[in-house]
């Protein structure tokens, strides 16, 4: 190179290495957990009687396929159905692809851009005097150019960094799908093994009511009861097979919801028969501690990605009130045939630093700026609502684990005195001791038990399924730890 061209030599070093210089805006800090040790006070709902505290181990790691705990093969096989056919992950997945593109994206702007270009043109030139007429000769030229913005005040590596945050958000709004949709699989097909169980309840009832009937006109015909108890035996027939249409309309929703779930079209797919009684009760529960839960639930971790990218845009927009610097430079080779333009006298070349610096916006770059810093505290607020309501979920549904147990146990002693008092209702009718109306009134209570009984019995299940997903479900295992970047060249 010329000697002419070796005095840029000491500017492109001055230049280049502003590219090392500071960020400006602030650098973000990741929020502290919140300094509770626990996640509810210890005075339950301040009422006698308070349920004791579900057994849970707390601090245990939560398996990335927590439903295997209910030790059902079909739940397993559907679950696995669901991650792989579900199209709201689907979803979530593109949108991370398309965040760690965008992400490639954004740190090839920290390269020099070159581009090449070539031409080929004939023109005719105007001739010296009036009498002759012009020549016509072809132009040929062909050339590269580059462009290389240095980033003095590190706006670009703002936006770098942005697009890694965003891309981190998005990664961790695939773990939430995960969970969300793991959690809605599980409890969706325990709701269809309570209902399941409902409706056999109530042919059992239907079954009880038949025997009323039966007995009632058994003793009409001994003449030892009036028309009248035969007609209060067909009434409560009726209105108990009244039970069963509601719940077999939720069962046929129920199961038409785990067919989407799992990809599926309703008319295409038919859910698997649950059972409540083949799944089973884990003895102990894992459960986060207070401070790892910010870290476990990838919904707080898309916050917090969301709070990063705003806490950027601070910068990014600082940035836009300090001069921009570009350095660009060409190299060209112009000639009137082909092979000449491989030939040395014909090359040319520029090198170009060219500034810009905002003198007067009518106050709308500051403004812009100001805009991000009330961004920011929008997001941080919202940031900190998202952990109060995770640490609101998890000890909701801690308490009412250990209200469930005591429902139980209570459904099951009254479902024994009750079963017991209809038989001897039943046996008293029979006698001619005890009235009709004493029987039925027998019978109710005993059929709202039944139902009480299998509700509960479905309700310890989902509130164990509930626990999982409030304590982010095992994503990080599942969907793989590390940022965003991981795999995203420099």
């Amino acid at each position: 190179m010329s000697r002419s061209s070796r005095a840029w030599y000491p500017l492109l070093a001055l230049l280049l290495g502003g590219n090392t210089a500071c960020r400006v805006g602030p650098d973000f800090v990741r929020p502290a957990p919140p300094p509770v040790s626990g996640y509810s006070d210890t005075t339950g709902s301040g009422m006698p009687g308070d349920p004791p505290p579900i057994p849970a181990v707390f601090g245990q790691v939560i398996p990335s396929r927590w439903w295997q705990v209910f030790e059902s093969p079909a739940l397993d096989s559907l679950v696995a159905q669901g991650i792989q056919e579900n199209q709201t992950l689907a979803a979530a997945q593109a949108s991370l692809a398309q965040a760690r593109e965008l992400l490639r994206q954004a740190r090839g702007s920290e390269f020099p851009q070159v581009d090449a270009s070539a031409s080929a043109a004939r023109e005719r030139l105007a001739a010296a005097t009036t009498n002759a007429s012009g020549s016509a000769a072809n132009i040929y030229s062909v050339g590269t150019a580059a462009s290389y913005p240095l980033d003095l005040f590190g706006g670009i590596r703002r936006k770098v960094e942005q697009a890694g945050a965003l891309a981190d958000n998005a990664r961790y709004e695939v773990g939430a799908a995960y969970v969300t949709l793991s959690g809605n699989v599980v409890t969706t097909a325990i709701t269809i093994a309570s209902l399941r169980l409902q409706i056999l309840t109530v042919n059992d009832i239907l079954a009880d009511d038949q025997r009323n009937l039966d007995l009632v006109q058994l003793k009409l015909a001994a003449g030892k009861a009036a028309p009248s108890d035969v007609l209060t035996a067909q009434s409560q027939l009726e209105a108990d097979r009244a039970l069963a249409p509601p719940i077999r309309t939720q069962l046929a929703q129920a199961r038409h919801a785990l067919a989407v779930l799992v990809g599926r079209f309703p008319a295409e797919w038919s859910a698997p028969t649950f059972v409540l009684d083949s799944l089973r009760l884990p003895d102990s529960l894992p459960a986060s501690l207070p401070s790892e839960l910010v870290h476990r639930r990838p919904d707080i971790q898309a916050a917090q990605a969301e709070l990063h990218a705003a806490s950027v845009a601070i910068g990014v927009a600082e940035s836009q009130l300090y001069p921009s610097i570009t350095l660009s430079g060409s190299l060209s080779s112009e000639s009137g045939a082909l092979r000449g333009l491989l030939e040395g006298p014909s090359f040319a070349w520029n090198l170009v630093a060219g500034m810009i610096a905002p003198l007067f916006h009518g106050g709308a770059l500051r403004a812009q700026k100001r805009a991000a810093v009330d961004a920011y505290e929008s997001s941080l607020a919202l940031y900190r609502q998202t952990v109060m309501a995770a640490f609101q979920q998890v000890a909701d549904v801690l308490f009412s684990l250990g209200a469930d147990g005591q429902l139980v146990e209570a459904e099951r002693r009254a479902l024994e005195v009750s079963q017991s008092a209809v038989e001897l209702q039943r046996i008293a009718y029979g006698a001619g001791k005890s009235s009709l109306l004493q029987l039925i009134d027998a019978q109710r209570t005993n059929e709202q038990i039944i139902l009480g009984y299998a509700r509960a019995r479905a309700q310890r299940f989902q509130d164990v399924a509930e626990l999982f997903v409030a304590m982010g479900g095992g994503w990080s295992e599942a969907t793989g730890a590390g940022s965003a970047e991981a795999g995203v060249p420099h």
